[in-house]
């Protein structure tokens, strides 16, 4: 990818991976530069979405980005708080954090996920006016379903291993799913 194709992917939106009655719709802050150009969620090589999904256990291997269709058949989707794409998450304004959670809420309110899963506590506190939102299970629910913070898996985010976002997304998913194990696709 050219640095010019790159700034070509500002301000861009990219598709949301949703359906109705999702088990958890992962909220990501906003499209990196690399996902507004490639279309796919969660694609600067940085990110530790991918491998941290997998090792959390919500899918039997690690996707990589351009196979996001495939978490709907786990019953996972993705979509941001802010929906244009950036070289950062501090270009956003917080207005625009409050919009989008604004239009998140009638997303959820749509589509009826069991979880929403905001990945990046700020973007959660921002968007939702929770200036003491801590990571884990929060109090709140909106459109009816059951939030939980986690953190931002953005290589910039060094305060978080990937060993250790893995055991807080696992958190979740033993949440969403006490008693099963890694879900798979095959019969």
């Amino acid at each position: 990818m050219t640095p010019e194709q790159l700034l070509a992917a500002r301000d861009r939106s990219v598709p949301d991976v949703v359906a109705g009655g999702l088990r958890v719709l992962f909220c990501g802050i906003n499209p990196s530069l690399m996902t507004g150009a490639t279309g796919h969620h969660f694609a600067f090589p940085g990110n530790r979405f991918w491998p941290v999904l997998h090792l959390s256990g919500f899918t039997p291997r690690q996707l990589k980005p351009c196979e996001q269709s495939e978490l709907l058949g786990y019953g996972l989707g993705i979509t941001n708080v802010v929906a244009r794409a950036t070289a950062r998450a501090d270009e956003l304004s917080a207005e625009e954090f409050r919009a989008g959670g604004r239009l998140l809420t009638s997303k959820i309110e749509e589509l009826r996920p069991q979880w929403l899963a905001v990945v990046g506590i700020t973007a959660y506190r921002t968007a939702f006016g929770e200036r003491q939102a801590r990571i884990g299970p929060q109090d709140r629910r909106i459109g009816g379903a059951r939030v939980w913070a986690l953190p931002n898996p953005s290589g910039l985010n060094a305060h978080w291993t990937v060993s250790s976002m893995a055991e807080e997304y696992g958190r979740l998913r033993s949440a969403v799913e006490p008693d099963t194990t890694i879900l798979t696709t095959e019969a």
